[in-house]
């Protein structure tokens, strides 16, 4: 069984900018390098070349324009023991944020108060983290927005997203195990432990909506409010 297109970046992120390689900025600053030759989760695979851990740390030997910390609030607090902290000059830091390197955040991208950045998070130019919202191990595009009391885990979340106060994006089995994709009536392996969703351009998740482990969403795709989203689905899918 051949993966759906769906599965590709090309097809969840038609919009996204060109670049050459992780060190030239695209029109939209710094955006990751995303493989349309294999599924694009496969960004998050332990080990494998030029996954998000190894793009982020590329970006720390980069010499970028940062902000100037003493600009920011002295609620604005950083942990650097596993890598360092980049914020372009020109993104917005509000009070009483936290920030555990390695993690990049884009000039232009909203940092709201009470956000907690996590390893490995890459927030691009003009996307936003809201209030009591946690992003850990995952890619926001340009424009993406996760702006009240969401969990991010482990997920991509590409151009005009938008979750609604509430929506968790659940990156772990209760049993622990390896995380399956289910495809209409058919199961394959994801070969993660740890995955939480993939949502094309111009998704828009409803308050208090859940996707499941593994779960990916072509452009446009619609959550209603308090539903939970399991599988792989194509563009313009409504969930209610």
């Amino acid at each position: 069984m051949e993966w759906p297109n769906h599965a590709f970046a090309n097809s969840l992120f038609p919009t996204l900018p060109s670049s050459k390689s992780i060190v030239e900025p695209s029109s939209e600053g710094y955006i990751p390098t995303l493989s349309n030759e294999e599924p694009v989760w496969h960004i998050f695979v332990e080990g494998k070349e030029r996954n998000l851990k190894h793009q982020i740390n590329v970006l720390g030997s980069i010499r970028l324009e940062l902000i100037d910390r003493k600009t920011l609030s002295n609620t604005v607090t950083f942990d650097e023991s596993k890598g360092p902290v980049m914020i372009e000059l020109g993104a917005v830091i509000e009070p009483s944020t936290h920030f555990i390197g390695p993690c990049f955040v884009g000039k232009g991208a909203i940092i709201r108060h009470g956000a907690y950045i996590r390893e490995n998070a890459w927030i691009c130019s003009s996307a936003l983290v809201g209030h009591c919202s946690e992003v850990k191990h995952s890619i926001l595009l340009p424009g993406a927005k996760a702006p009240h009391f969401n969990y991010v885990g482990d997920s991509i979340l590409g151009k005009a997203v938008n979750l609604g106060a509430g929506v968790k994006l659940s990156n772990l089995r209760n049993d622990g195990g390896e995380v399956i994709l289910t495809i209409g009536d058919a199961r394959r392996s994801s070969g993660l432990r740890k995955f939480g969703a993939i949502l094309g351009e111009g998704c828009q998740l409803g308050c208090n909506a859940v996707t499941n482990p593994g779960t990916i969403l072509g452009c446009n795709s619609t959550v209603w409010p308090n539903v939970t989203v399991t599988g792989v689905h194509g563009e313009k899918s409504n969930h209610r």
